[in-house]
């Protein structure tokens, strides 16, 4: 699923223009900075949007999933571990348990069994059962389309009712995870560390129609050259425009080295990746290389 890459990007530019006026934290953050307005960070984030919508064309959700139930599945089960190790793990699970009301029906020993690689399996497979019965006896067993309905279900909060609103329903959403709370902190659009903070600050520098695909654009970055650690600044597309540059590896050749997936040459984290995905897919689980 993809989202217009620029739709409605101006369609906010007249109102924030009210709000020019309106001090937010400098960019710079150095001693006497002027200031950034309110417009010129909205400007400054959209643009950034922008180039990476030309860095990332094939940014996407990085589970495998065919369906929705699926998706919510793979998502719970992401917490502490890697989509990779994830995506090696699911294609057993749903071809012993598809539909919420098998998954709902099965002994928590043989789940817990099939998800003990993504590690702290025995609360994964608590919520995994308890969201099942919960999707067969108060959804019919589908998985409803409102955030207000995700939430009430065992293990999902904001951004996992958020990440399957918006790639198995087309509702636009933010994924505030990790990566993206960092890349945001570090761009400074935001100052905020609660994650429903962040996402409401962020939500409102940008049109509803660019939610979901800005969190792909933003994880992707984030999983790829913006490093926790040791970003790798030297190698970044968008070094220009980022008020941290400096703060990881400056020399290119060295920072090249500190590439990940595609953009380094290594597999990505989906064994089933989009057809558009540049690079290579994952292996499965136990597979030598």
């Amino acid at each position: 699923m993809t989202a217009p890459r620029n739709s409605a990007v101006g369609e906010q530019e007249s109102a924030d223009s009210t709000e020019a006026s309106k001090p937010h934290k400098s960019v710079k953050g150095s001693k006497g900075a002027r200031p950034e307005s309110r417009l010129a960070l909205v400007r400054r984030a959209r643009r950034i949007n922008r180039e990476l919508a030309e860095v990332y064309p094939y940014a996407h959700p990085e589970l495998d999933f065919e369906n929705s139930f699926q998706l919510l599945v793979a998502t719970v089960l992401s917490a502490q571990t890697t989509d990779l190790r994830v995506n090696q793990t699911t294609p057993a699970l749903f071809a012993a348990y598809p539909t919420p009301e098998d998954m709902a029906a099965a002994e928590p020993e043989a789940l817990e069994q099939l998800i003990r690689p993504t590690g702290f399996f025995r609360a994964k497979a608590k919520s995994l059962l308890g969201l099942s019965a919960a999707l067969r006896d108060r959804f019919g067993g589908e998985v409803p389309g409102r955030l207000e309905d995700l939430v009430t279900l065992p293990g999902v909060g904001r951004k996992t009712a958020n990440v399957v609103l918006g790639n198995a329903f087309g509702v636009p959403g933010l994924t505030v995870d990790t990566h993206f709370g960092r890349l945001v902190r570090r761009w400074k659009w935001t100052t905020q560390e609660d994650p429903e903070k962040v996402e409401a600050e962020i939500a409102a520098l940008f049109p509803k129609s660019e939610w979901t695909m800005l969190s792909h654009r933003i994880i992707f970055h984030g999983r790829r050259v913006c490093h926790a650690r040791k970003p790798a600044c030297g190698a970044c597309p968008i070094a220009p425009l980022c008020p941290a540059y400096g703060e990881g590896e400056t020399d290119p050749d060295k920072a090249k080295k500190l590439l990940k997936y595609e953009m380094g040459g290594q597999p990505g984290q989906r064994l089933r990746p989009p057809s558009d995905y540049p690079g290579r897919p994952a292996a499965p689980l136990g597979a030598a290389g």
